[in-house]
This record gives C-alpha cells, sequence and structure tokens, in this order.
C-alpha cells in the first residue's frame, strides 16, 4: 500500500526503446496484475576470478563485473471469483484474455523493434528495467470447454540497461580503460587529452588513434576515441 493506504498494484509497462521513452505499440498501456505476489525474488550477483596458482592456499579474487540484475514474480491469473482483492487486467473477462494481454506486453515478439518490448515494473518504490528472459505457465483449472480458470504464472526478468544508463552508472574514468567522448564547440584536444591521462603530451598518439590529420581543429559533433593509457605511451 502507499501512504494514503491505497492498495498499490504491480504494473508492467513496455517500451520500443531501450531509452524506455516510447510506449510499446503493440501493449501501450500498462499491465496491473490482477492480484500482487506474496513475494519476489531479487538476484544479484558479483563475478570474480578465483583461478588458484598452482601450490597456493588461497587466492585473491579479481573483480571481473557484476552480472545484471535478475528479478522473479510468480503471480496467479484466476477465473473462479474466489480471490479476495483480484482485479482483472483491465478490460479482459477470461484468463485466456488476461494471459494474451499479459504475452503482448513482455513475450511476443513486437514487429517494429524485432524483439520482445523492452519492460519497466513498477511496485511501491520498486522500479525495474528489463526483458523478460522466463515464462513458466501453469494450468491448474479448466471450464468443462478446456478453457483456463486459473493460471500459476512464474516470470523471470533480466536487468536491462541502455548504453547510455549503464556508462553513467559505472562511472568509469580510469585512463587504463577505453573512452569515448563527443566534441563541443570550443573543446581543444589538448584539453580533453589532459582531462582523461592527466597529462596532454599524448596529443599525438590520440590523434593518430583518431586519424586526424590535424590536432589544432577538431569538428564539433565527431566521437573521439581514447584508448588506455598503456596503448599511448610511446
Amino acid at each position: 500500500m502507499n501512504e494514503s493506504g491505497k492498495l498499490v498494484k504491480v504494473l508492467i509497462h513496455a517500451y520500443d526503446d531501450e531509452e524506455f521513452k516510447i510506449k510499446s505499440s503493440t501493449s501501450p498501456d500498462p499491465i496491473a496484475l490482477p492480484v500482487n505476489p506474496e513475494s519476489f525474488n531479487r538476484n544479484l550477483k558479483v563475478t570474480l576470478n578465483r583461478q588458484q596458482g598452482q601450490g597456493n592456499q588461497g587466492t585473491n579474487p579479481d573483480y571481473r563485473g557484476t552480472d545484471p540484475e535478475v528479478l522473479k514474480l510468480d503471480f496467479v491469473l484466476d477465473e473462479t471469483n474466489s480471490i479476495q482483492g483480484y482485479k482483472p487486467i483491465a478490460g479482459k473477462q477470461f484468463v485466456k484474455d488476461e494471459l494474451k494481454a499479459l504475452m503482448n506486453a513482455v513475450y511476443k515478439m513486437n514487429c517494429g523493434i524485432h524483439r520482445p518490448n523492452f519492460l519497466k515494473i513498477h511496485w511501491g518504490t520498486l522500479v525495474f528495467t528489463c526483458v523478460l528472459t522466463d515464462l513458466a505457465l501453469n494450468y491448474t483449472l479448466f471450464k468443462p470447454n478446456g478453457d483456463p480458470l486459473r493460471i500459476k504464472v512464474s516470470a523471470t526478468f533480466l536487468e536491462y540497461l541502455s548504453q547510455k544508463e549503464r556508462v553513467a552508472r559505472e562511472c568509469k574514468k580510469s585512463p587504463d580503460l577505453t573512452h569515448v567522448k563527443q566534441v563541443k564547440a570550443g573543446d581543444r584536444l589538448d584539453f580533453m587529452t589532459h582531462q582523461i591521462y592527466k597529462d596532454p603530451k599524448y596529443i599525438t598518439q590520440i590523434a593518430r588513434a583518431n586519424g586526424l590529420t590535424t590536432f589544432r581543429k577538431i569538428k564539433p559533433g565527431v566521437s573521439l576515441v581514447f584508448p588506455p593509457l598503456v596503448k599511448t605511451v610511446e
């Protein structure tokens, strides 16, 4: 519930773009889960290099990277009117229609982007940008004609960050990493080189790495690559 005591449903928003700005052409309205899950699971993992030298009794694990977070939601689609607080997905009367709406949002191919939708899950303070990786459906009750009355859904989502967001979060400013910077009006290559390497003497190597015939004038809008420092030392 929110601060006013009103129940807040899990919302799944679908998008056409990895910046999560353009609503999906196949599922423009958010999916509100009919009944919130009792819990959800978050899996966070740091990958380390645990290789141990021969004869060593221990090791100093090297950091290799942080894996994308995994979010798992288990919930129910139901048509028996036996679950308190159950509100069907908007505009849907039957479980099979609720499932179709859910599948269109999280699983089906979006022909406009040639892949399933990018997703943003909202629940209280949780805001999770992601894509679906697994969807398990357990049909447990049926009508006489075979239509489902209840489906237990287990959905697994993998965190998805746009390149811009990922770079901002990583905040990598070390000179031993490759940097790509876009030239702005008034920028000078020697100043840009000093900003990254704390020394402008590598300007010639940077110009060579970017195929520049001169470093005195650089055109605004051009993206320049600043490779690791060890590769630029003469």
